[in-house]
């Protein structure tokens, strides 16, 4: 088939390289424009990087919407199908009606949940026992349109960067073997139910404070959630101090929240909302990651300090 491409970040880049290794031909690839970073640094997305690698065409409108040229070229194209994962701009009209087939997406939930822009990072917080991938043929609305195919995995105790991995290389696989049965007119395409749709908002660091009065299975969530970014956190000793693994050992205590009650060489166990946690797991700020126990051999954690 005759593919235009369009993503932006690592999510999207096993898909781009699932449809070369099937034979696709992708006549361009579409991805947000280069930015610049710290100390004037010019960098470019991790698609247009491997689009570069394979001598694939790139464009990079700044708004694709009021692109004459780019929308000129995609027409150009007479393309069969358009495939977006993660691109990052709303399509419109003009655009999705360009391919011969459509436009299909990559959505990393189990549509109609967790619509939006944080779908792995909400299914994690919110304590789902499982999550997935869906291929969806795009409509004007957000994440709304008929969806073709969906393949599942268990949360269990996944962080966000694993449940990342294991989606992207499920989704292009998904996408993979359901594009020749869409070509064939063999799908069953399944409208969502609107009433069972929920959203995933775009994360801000703020979103990783902790608040020590959750339980603390919804703390240990947040903080597989949000690692690596924007990270799960609190403040100690007048200093931001990240959490990046924690555990929820029994028992309850009735001191208030983020209190300290004991350290040693299992971590650093406060109280929370109706229980324990322990944090196994930490990082101060200009340092790397650390085993609590490390941690504590050079840092005199007092019981009843209390962590905010």
């Amino acid at each position: 088939m005759k593919i235009i491409f369009m993503g932006t970040p690592d999510f999207a880049v096993p898909v781009l390289e699932a449809l070369i290794r099937a034979g696709h031909d992708i006549c361009c690839v579409l991805t947000q424009p280069d930015r610049r970073r710290s100390r004037g640094k010019i960098t470019f997305s991790p698609v247009k990087q491997c689009a570069l690698d394979h001598g694939l065409t790139v464009y990079q409108p700044d708004k694709l919407k009021d692109d004459t040229d780019v929308k000129n070229a995609l027409a150009v194209c007479r393309a069969d199908a358009a495939v977006v994962v993660a691109y990052g701009q709303i399509l419109k009209k003009d655009v999705l009606d360009m391919p011969r087939l459509g436009c299909f997406n990559v959505h990393a939930s189990l549509l109609p949940k967790y619509r939006g822009a944080a779908p792995m990072q909400a299914a994690i917080l919110n304590g789902e026992e499982e999550t997935g991938v869906t291929i969806m043929k795009m409509g004007v609305g957000l994440d709304n349109g008929d969806m073709a195919a969906q393949a599942r995995t268990s949360v269990g105790r996944k962080n966000f960067e694993q449940i990342h991995d294991e989606l992207s290389a499920m989704g292009a696989q998904l996408l993979v073997d359901t594009l020749p049965l869409i070509e064939r007119g063999e799908v069953v395409f399944v409208k969502q139910d609107d009433s069972e749709a929920t959203y995933a908002p775009k994360l801000t660091k703020q979103d990783g404070r902790i608040d020590f009065g959750k339980s603390p299975k919804q703390i240990d969530q947040q903080v597989r959630a949000f690692d690596p970014w924007p990270g799960a956190f609190c403040d100690y000793s007048g200093k931001t101090l990240k959490v990046w693994k924690t555990e929820c050992p029994e028992g309850s205590s009735d001191a208030s929240g983020g209190t300290v009650l004991n350290t040693g060489k299992e971590g650093i166990t406060v109280a929370c909302g109706g229980g324990l946690l322990r944090i196994t797991e930490l990082q101060m700020p200009g340092k790397k990651r650390t085993r609590a126990a490390d941690f504590l051999l050079g840092h005199n954690v007092e019981t009843g300090t209390v962590l905010r």
